[in-house]
């Protein structure tokens, strides 16, 4: 045991042991029999040997450097996406409101043809339609997003995707691949129950956030938080040298939480676990942001707390300041918008006014 002990803080000391040209004969450093609470009698002449082929200190290597420099275009895709995202969610409602004339026609039509056709028992269309429509407007615009992170949770089940999963889907600073994986990975989760607890808050606050930013809003809103958390995550990684790879929505979802309880701060919240115990959406926000906060100093590595931190604080900051310098700005670029639509549709569209 004294020699494995010895060895044991020879490795972690980085000092060599020095082998002599005599059989089985061996040396350890003077610091090290010291170490070891032990000191082997040599001779002079092996003293002054011992010295003379004694190994220089070695050095720690240096710290590897943190290169800030490759979160430019992180940067740079966090922006550029950040207002693609809004963009095309204005020129979604634009549609949408263009359309909705003519969407309720057909609908007119729909249930007059329905009427005049007999009802089939057992339609499994029909009870599909019954479903789809009892659902909220908050409810059918997140069963996309279910659904495309179910998709990619069943993706990482198949081997030969392992490779492309991990370098498209983990977010890391580190990795080569760094813009696309900001986005993707807000889809992406290994574990079931972590993607059945992101799947289930989002669910339970779809209806509260689209109904306070609409479905167009909302969307922007997320996908955003998607690749502002993920950004966030990078430069805390970078800046504590504590690289490797994430996933899971919960930053976008954070970001939604974050907005509903900055919007709603007296609304009664509670665990499903715990139904019987109630509190204010504002102390719950508060309590999520100190514990992040305690994960991200203390250096907890179960959860990517500074991605948590980011879309949190990108939730606040939309409802406090960004719905009013980004979401209600967008008028000129409908303007604009509607000039190209009417010019390239040959004038069809001029009987429409911009919105």
């Amino acid at each position: 045991m004294a020699w494995r002990s010895c060895s044991v803080l020879l490795r972690l000391t980085g000092e060599e042991v020095l082998r002599g040209p005599g059989r089985g004969a061996s040396r350890c450093p003077r610091s090290f029999q010291q170490r070891c609470s032990f000191r082997k009698v040599s001779r002079k002449p092996e003293k002054k040997m011992e010295e003379e082929f004694s190994p220089a200190p070695q050095q720690a290597p240096p710290a590897p450097p943190r290169a800030f420099g490759r979160l430019v275009r992180p940067l740079v895709f966090t922006v550029g996406f950040t207002g693609c995202s809004f963009a095309s969610a204005a020129v979604w409602q634009y549609e949408s409101l263009k359309s909705r004339v003519q969407s309720y026609f057909d609908q007119v039509r729909a249930d007059w043809l329905d009427r005049l056709r007999p009802a089939k028992r057992g339609d499994a269309r029909k009870e599909i339609n019954q479903w789809w429509n009892s659902l909220s407007e908050g409810q059918r615009t997140v069963t996309g997003i279910i659904a495309a992170n179910v998709a990619v949770f069943c993706c990482w089940r198949v081997p030969a995707l392992q490779r492309l999963m991990i370098r498209y889907f983990t977010a890391n600073p580190a990795s080569r691949t760094l813009c696309w994986p900001m986005l993707l990975s807000t889809f992406s989760h290994f574990s079931f129950f972590h993607m059945a607890a992101n799947m289930y808050v989002l669910w339970s606050f779809s209806s509260s956030a689209v109904s306070m930013l609409g479905r167009e809003q909302f969307m922007a809103v997320y996908l955003s938080a998607g690749v502002i958390s993920s950004f966030v995550s990078y430069v805390s990684k970078t800046a504590t040298g504590r690289f490797g790879p994430s996933l899971g929505a919960s930053g976008a979802i954070m970001t939604i939480l974050a907005a509903v309880c900055t919007k709603m701060p007296e609304a009664k919240l509670a665990i499903i676990f715990l139904p019987m115990f109630t509190f204010t959406a504002s102390n719950a926000l508060k309590a999520i942001v100190a514990m992040d906060t305690a994960g991200l100093v203390l250096g907890w590595k179960f959860f990517d707390h500074a991605a948590h931190l980011g879309g949190a604080l990108f939730g606040v900051w939309y409802i406090l300041f960004g719905h009013e310098l980004i979401w209600k700005n967008r008028e000129p670029f409908i303007k604009l918008w509607h000039e190209l639509r009417t010019r390239g549709g040959g004038g069809s569209g001029g009987g429409s006014g911009a919105l």
